[in-house]
């Protein structure tokens, strides 16, 4: 059955999942002070200008974990996925993740956020298959800042997504891809059907040049049932 792909950030969840990690991490008392999320405000301005290195993101973002162990980390996160992430999941996620579940489709996430938030929200979305942004261990089984690998973000969705699909024998043919940002730009052109979910202003223009199909979810409607084929789907009205 065809693949039913989907980022995550600003596509399923209002918001972006390593900035509310990061305001967390703030109110639980792990960061002090405003310096590390207006830090983190001007890095995620790198990214919506599609100039960020996602390095330097990681590196910033796992500062403040250094002393924890990894189990520690996973620890974390049942509550901040339940307080923070949970309430912002768009009610028209859910019908269209069920929906494909419904068409026998495979669900994947593939997201430019690290993988242990990654994993934990698909977890909570009853979702398996993550490719997310690996990172590094030290000795001591701690985050030591560095992406192992290649990054899951902008062309490097592209060969994750390429490497994972020939280790599990599946397919890009019927594949459909849903994302809101115009950094998965190269993603978006690859598959068969590209749909275009709360797009930011880049990908709205080009999904309109292109004739992508468009949904906006960020009127937080009730849920509607949504159609895993393409063409059925509701059309972007610019609001």
């Amino acid at each position: 059955m065809p693949l039913a792909i989907f980022d995550l950030d600003e596509t399923l969840v209002s918001g972006d999942c390593s900035s509310r990690f990061c305001e967390y991490l703030q109110r639980t008392g792990l960061v002090e002070g405003n310096d590390f999320i207006q830090r983190e405000r001007e890095l995620m301005d790198d990214y919506h200008h599609q100039r960020l290195s996602m390095a330097d993101y990681i590196e910033f973002l796992l500062a403040p974990l250094a002393g924890l162990s990894v189990t520690q980390v996973d620890a974390l996160m049942p509550a901040f996925v339940e307080r923070w992430i949970r309430p912002r999941i768009y009610p028209q996620a859910l019908s269209t993740l069920m929906e494909h579940r419904r068409a026998g489709d495979r669900i994947l996430i593939i997201s430019a956020s690290a993988e242990f938030i990654v994993r934990a929200v698909a977890q909570d979305l009853g979702v398996d298959d993550v490719l997310a942004i690996d990172l590094e261990q030290t000795d001591q089984q701690r985050y030591d800042g560095r992406i192992r690998g290649i990054p899951s973000y902008r062309e490097g969705k592209v060969q994750r997504l390429q490497q994972w699909i020939s280790q599990q024998g599946e397919s890009l043919a019927g594949a459909t891809f849903y994302s809101d940002s115009i950094n998965d730009r190269p993603l978006m052109e690859l598959v068969d059907h590209p749909v275009a979910t709360n797009p930011d202003p880049l990908l709205a223009e080009l999904a309109c040049q292109r004739g992508w199909a468009v949904l906006d979810w960020t009127q937080l409607q009730q849920p509607k049932q949504a159609s895993a084929v393409v063409p059925q789907l509701s059309t972007y009205t610019g609001t």
